[in-house]
This record gives C-alpha cells, structure tokens and sequence, in this order.
C-alpha cells in the first residue's frame, strides 16, 4: 500500500509539473492588470481549433520559459471565450500576435513563429534601438544574436549617431544595433570613426560598411550583409532574402549532403556576384513545390533558378543541363548581364470578356491592370484556397455593382489565379487583393480590411482616382435563437478570419496544400515559405 501511494503521488507530482505554463491565460477580466503591470507582453489570440495556433503552442510555450529570465512576458487569449477582447485589438484571423507596452502602445508581432525566433524578436524589443557598448560589454554584444551591428562614433559626432541611431529604429524588429565612442575598441576592429561594422556568427564573420554614412545605406547594408553567401532558403529565412530586393539564386537539392557539395561548387560563383545576386539552397523534399513556382519541373532534382524578387520575374536554368561551377556561372553572367530572358506562365488569353469580374492572366495583365484610366481592384487567388471560394460571390455583386451603375468605364473588378499565371506582385497569401490607382499605377494599395462588399467599396472610394461609391444594402439574415451560445462564438470566430491567417497560406505551399486538400491530411504539411 505504502509503495503504490508513493507510486502514486510521485505520478500526480510529474502532472503537476508537465501541466505547469510560463504562458499566462488572459480573460477580460486579468488583461489590462496585466499589461500594466508587466513592461513587455507578448499576447497570442488564438483559436482552440485553429491548425496553425497548434502548431505555435509548444514554440511559445518554450520561448515563455527562455524570456521569463529576462522578464519578458507571454501571455496568451482564447478568442472563441473572449471575442469581445479579440475584436477590440482588431484580431482578424488566429493566431495574431501582438506586443504590448501598456494597453494602448500595441504593435504587430513581425518575427517568425519558432522559438528562438519569438526569443530573438523579443530581446530585441525590450533593449533600446541602440546599446551603448563599453569594453566590458562589447564582446558579449557581438555574440548576442546571429547578427548585430555596432556603430564606432565619436561622441560629438552627433551627424553620424544619428544617422545611426535612424537605422536603428528602421530595423530593431530584425538587428541588435549597439554604439561605441571608444576610439580604441574602433582600432583593434581595424577601423576608424565613423564605421559600422556587421558581426555575424557566419561566413567571415564580419563586414564593414564602406559608403557614404546614410540610414537608407546603413540600412541595405544591414539587410545584404546579414545574408550569408550561400544560406538555405526556408521559412525562417524566406523574408529576409526578400527584404533585400536582391535577386535570389535557388539551388535545389533532396538531401543535406547533396546541397552541402552543390553549394561548396558554387561558392567561388556566389563571391563573385555577391551583392548582385544572394545564393540559397532549398530542401527539394520539403519546399519542392515551390520550383513551381520559379516555372522549374517538381520532379527533377537537382535544379537551379533565379528570381527577381523585385519584379517577379523566374529565369530557371534548364533542368536537362549538369549544375557544375561553369554551366551555372555562365548562367549567372547571362543573367547579370541581361542576357537571359525570363519565363513567363500564363494560361490562354480569354476569347471574351463579357462577366463583371474581369480574368486576368499572366498575357493580358499589363493592358488590363494598368490600363492609365482606369482604378482596377484585383484578386490574387488560388484555387483551392476556401478563403478565395468564401470571397467569390461576394467579388462577383461587387464586380455587378459598378456595371449596374455605369461605372465600368473607370472602375474595373478583376482577379487572377496567381498559381497558373506570373504576375509582377511579390503575393505572400491568398486571398491578396490591390487597387492599382488610375494615373498611378506604381503605388499600388495592398487591402487589409474584411471581405465584406461594403468595405470594399469604401476601399476604392477612398484610394481611387475617381472616389466612386455605389450604393449597396447588405441582406438581413435572421439567427435562430435556439442556436448554442457557444455554436454562435465559435461561427463568428469563423467569419472573421482574413488576413493575419492568410499570411500562412503562403504561396509558397501552393501545390503543397492542394495535395494536402485532395488526400487526408495525416502527415505533416511541409512547403510552407
């Protein structure tokens, strides 16, 4: 008896100790207390059956205990129990993060959804945008983060500390920035005042700014160095590369060992055109669907492509050809050289155009789109995105709306599948909708409100040309009130997710996600960039 309650206590002890949480659960009720009386709170608001809230949980609940040490608090918020709250910090669709500093300094969380990413984002907020460094502290600062940049400034220089300091504030949710007025910390780096030098734990290590002392330059300087020469594109990585308005190299490979020798092959390709080109290898096995999207086949391995991550444009590398330090190196030149033309996707022209809602493709986007006169609102869709389906009969009555009321001479209602068409728009989720202005079609509107038809046409009212409104009364539906309170929470939670979720139906997951959606999903989804 004496051994089975102790079997048995010690069973209960461990519970008590694998249910324990550095996550703090906010209602109502205990959040404003507790932003106020915390400095620095990272909240979630979630849904209990949102896949993608699942898949953070044990994320954040290891980067809880990691920032606990730093007084850093995660706290997280059951939408489904508390919409009321959620709706009050404009919580479109789960999980959103946000960081609180006090109730009213609220700010989107912009770091990756992994651990030592929450852990490295956070650090960085609850540190000034520049340390002050000293000889005591500066060793530990170049090794706090994979990358952090240190200003070397005489003290008196207060062009160039703030000019520093300007950069600084630009990229504090990425770098740590420290400073140093101590001319000999400046010496034994090799360098003099005024420098900035980039640290980083790969490649050789550091590298020095050599440009004209600018925050613009500072900055692209930060986001080039930080790259590695040959780094490995993924989920975590993805954004930066694209940061840089660099074109990106993709090397495609099914194992490590195999990107590992591709890579060392193409090193001496990569160092010559570095800051022209970034060079990256990618999992063929996880992300191989994104070669799709480069146009590249999804079933021949290795393959190389490029991509201008400014325009959109994919100039992949004929697959039937050998990846050795030549062949890719003359492809590289070409490319360098604007020899090398793009490939362009594009399904067939449409023989008729006779629906309110216009079809874009790849081969007519120019004419329609920008067309100089009129304001053109178009959706970026994929087809198997429920999102986009849930959108299309309400896209179609708005499409109507402006043709009812003989609008369609200025404005125009399009959308595109931009999984079977190359478009010049970098699009990171589905539904993605822009309004090209009349007039000023280089500035293009990104919308981030809710799919509804009302704000919608608000939406063109206001960024328009034209400020055309149209009249519309949305139908009334009556609610049983014999439906559960907690079937009505959880059909409103439903309505209204939009955007922050589709930043998770990234692109990038395209074939991925249509295989998930034909098959059971019993494995785990990979190919998410």
């Amino acid at each position: 008896m004496r051994t089975f309650q102790t079997v048995a206590l010690g069973l209960l002890g461990a519970a008590a100790i694998a249910s324990a949480s550095d996550v703090e659960v906010l209602t109502k009720d205990t959040f404003k207390d507790f932003v106020k009386a915390n400095d620095l709170v990272l909240a979630e608001f979630y849904a209990p059956w949102c896949g993608h809230c699942k898949a953070l949980a044990p994320e954040y609940e290891e980067a809880a205990t990691t920032l606990k040490e730093k007084n850093i608090k995660l706290a997280k918020i059951d939408c489904t129990e508390e919409a009321d709250l959620c709706q009050s910090f404009g919580v479109e669709g789960y999980p959103t993060l946000k960081v609180f500093r006090g109730e009213e300094n609220v700010s989107p969380y912009a770091g990756a959804r992994k651990a030592p990413a929450i852990v490295s984002y956070m650090t960085k907020q609850s540190l000034p945008a520049v340390s002050l460094l000293t000889k005591e502290t500066i060793a530990d600062f170049k090794t706090a983060d994979k990358v952090v940049l240190v200003g070397y400034f005489a003290a008196d220089d207060k062009t160039s500390n703030t000019t520093f300091t300007d950069a600084a504030e630009t990229l504090r949710d990425s770098f740590l920035f420290g400073a140093s007025n101590d001319a000999e910390l400046a010496t034994a780096e090799g360098v003099s005042f005024p420098s900035v030098i980039l640290y980083k734990s790969f490649d050789e290590g550091k590298s020095v700014f050599s440009e004209a002392l600018t925050a613009d330059a500072i900055v692209q300087f930060a986001k080039t160095a930080s790259i590695p020469l040959i780094g490995e594109v993924g989920p975590e990585t993805y954004a930066g590369y694209m940061a840089t308005k660099i074109p990106l190299a993709y090397i495609f490979a099914e194992t490590e060992e195999e990107r590992t020798t591709l890579a060392a092959s193409l090193r001496a390709v990569a160092e010559k055109h570095r800051g022209k080109v970034s060079f990256a290898t990618i999992d063929a096995k996880a992300f191989g669907a994104h070669a799709g999207n480069l146009n590249l086949k999804v079933d021949q391995w290795p393959a190389f492509a490029i991509q201008d991550t400014v325009n959109n444009k994919k100039f992949p590398f004929d697959q039937d050809n050998k990846i050795t330090e030549e062949t890719i190196g003359k492809f590289v030149d070409d490319f360098v050289s604007g020899n090398v033309e793009p490939s362009i996707k594009s399904e067939p022209i449409p023989e008729s155009q006779s629906e309110p809602v216009k079809i874009v493709v790849a081969l007519n986007y120019d004419s329609i789109v920008l067309d100089e006169d009129k304001d053109v609102l178009i959706e970026f869709y994929a087809p198997w995105c429920g999102h986009c389906k849930a959108l299309a009969p309400k896209y179609d009555i708005l499409a109507e709306l402006y043709v009812k009321e003989g609008h369609a001479d200025k404005v125009t209602i399009a959308k595109v599948d931009a999984t079977l068409n190359d478009v010049p728009d970098e699009i990171q989720g589905f539904p993605t909708i822009k309004l090209y202005k009349a007039g000023d079609k280089k500035n293009p509107v990104t919308y981030s409100g809710s799919r509804s038809i009302e704000d919608l046409i608000k939406f063109v009212k206001e960024n328009g040309k034209y400020g055309i409104e149209v009249p519309y009364v949305e139908p009334v539906e009556e609610v049983s009130s014999e439906e559960p309170l907690a079937q009505q929470a959880e059909a409103a939670t439903e309505a209204v997710k939009s955007a922050a979720e589709e930043v998770t139906e990234s692109v990038k997951s395209v074939a991925s996600e249509a295989t998930e959606a034909a098959k059971a999903a019993t494995e785990e989804v990979h190919d998410e960039l």
